[in-house]
């Protein structure tokens, strides 16, 4: 058996998709350790995984939920340019601070989240193998594809192709900073500079927790990339607390707009109030961006929660409201749900695209939200059935594509040969 290491963005999703190929992995007898800050030390440990810490006096415990309530407050191109310098300083620490903890590991293999910028490099200078792992929507350029920030409906018309070029170029110069820093610290190790964002990608094995039917059509992916299906699974995470008493058998809305972006309340305030006539029952979860008690009463009277066993109330829902966060649109559609999407920043704008293209659901941008415009969108995805229909039909697909079994299939074949490990089909 191997031993597997992990690096990962220590947010949320990102620690909700590494974590759980981890411990698939290791309950095939793998020993499997994540290296992070401390933020990411309880979650790891409540899914019986080793943890190895790294910039303990840097990044403290704590750092990053302090860092991301500014974010959270942020939208659109600001929240953008805030992402990316908070993603370079923590390349830096990741290739500074973390290099050590990486090498005094001794694992054989990592798995690492596409967003660890840096965290290949580690790997590249100490020669272990790894495999790329996506956790947000996948990053890979391609000109016939929007790029990942922007909401842009796909075509394959030349106007299309010249509009996302030009997206790319101002996604490129907005990320300069990291691709200067990154090659910077390679140059003092004697590597060779990424030309290109590829370059920091696996050669032997590329995994995206999408399934291939929630993607645009891509025709320039490596032979190593592999399309698998999410990776949630209730048992790798801690339980919540849920108030299950309270739910009075109408059909479910779900609100959440994540981890992050969910510092924008008056968000939550017009979910509520485009519910609130609605023969439904609304359960919100702040994500952590307040305390329930702290805040003014909601209209329609929800049930409002810091944070939510996500799993288990979608299983139970009829529609979800959400920021478009790719890990709750999976889950969602892992249970056939629904959605109304507002997208705020990051990826959200391509994840929503994809959404409104796959027609499982329909995208309000946060900028044009207002309560009628929701309230008409809650309406037309309840009562139109293709809305659902959508969502079952990609439900079935995820089932199909092998989610974090293949994954693990995946991760154990790179372990045997050493080689890439080709996608079938």
């Amino acid at each position: 058996m191997a031993h597997i290491g992990i690096i990962c963005v220590p947010a949320t999703g990102h620690l909700n998709t590494l974590i759980p190929l981890g411990y698939e992995l290791k309950h095939r007898g793998h020993q499997v350790t994540l290296i992070g800050t401390l933020d990411a030390k309880e979650i790891t440990e409540a899914a019986g995984l080793n943890f190895i810490a790294y910039a303990e006096k840097s990044r403290p415990l704590g750092f990053t939920p302090n860092t991301l309530v500014k974010m959270g407050e942020l939208s659109g191109l600001a929240s953008l340019k805030y992402s990316i310098e908070l993603f370079r300083q923590s390349a830096i620490a990741m290739m500074k601070e973390g290099l050590e903890s990486v090498r005094e590991a001794k694992v054989d293999l990592l798995l690492i989240d596409q967003a660890s910028f840096g965290a290949s490099s580690i790997a590249d200078y100490l020669s272990i193998p790894f495999i790329t792992v996506t956790s947000t929507l996948m990053l890979n350029r391609e000109e016939s594809i929007p790029p990942f920030n922007f909401g842009w409906t796909y075509s394959t018309n030349p106007w299309a192709k010249f509009r996302n070029k030009l997206g790319y170029k101002l996604l490129g110069n907005l990320i300069k900073p990291i691709i200067e820093t990154v090659n910077s610290i390679r140059q003092s190790w004697n590597l060779p500079p990424f030309q290109k964002s590829s370059d920091a990608y696996s050669t032997l094995a590329q995994i995206c927790r999408q399934p291939v039917e929630f993607e645009y059509p891509r025709q320039q992916l490596p032979d190593c990339f592999h399309f698998t299906g999410s990776f949630h699974n209730p048992l790798s995470r801690a339980p919540v607390d849920f108030p299950y008493e309270k739910l009075n058998g109408k059909p479910l809305i779900y609100a959440s707009m994540g981890t992050i972006q969910n510092r924008l309340l008056c968000v939550f305030n017009q979910i509520a109030e485009a519910c609130q006539d609605l023969d439904a029952q609304l359960i919100i979860s702040l994500g952590g961006s307040a305390e329930p008690d702290s805040l003014p009463n909601f209209a329609g009277d929800p049930i409002v929660v810091k944070y939510a066993p996500q799993l288990e109330i979608l299983q139970k829902a009829r529609l979800t409201i959400t920021h478009a966060g790719l890990n709750t649109v999976l889950e969602s559609l892992s249970c056939g749900v629904p959605m109304v999407a507002i997208p705020i920043a990051n990826d959200q704008p391509g994840v929503a695209s994809r959404i409104a293209w796959t027609e499982t659901g329909v995208v309000i941008p946060v900028k044009k939200l207002t309560v009628p415009k929701l309230g008409n969108a809650v309406q037309t995805v309840l009562t139109q059935p293709k809305y659902r229909d959508n969502a079952k039909k990609m439900q079935l697909a995820m089932q199909k594509a092998g989610g974090v079994n293949l994954a693990a299939d995946i991760v154990e074949k790179v372990i045997a040969t050493g080689k890439p490990v080709a996608r079938i089909g």
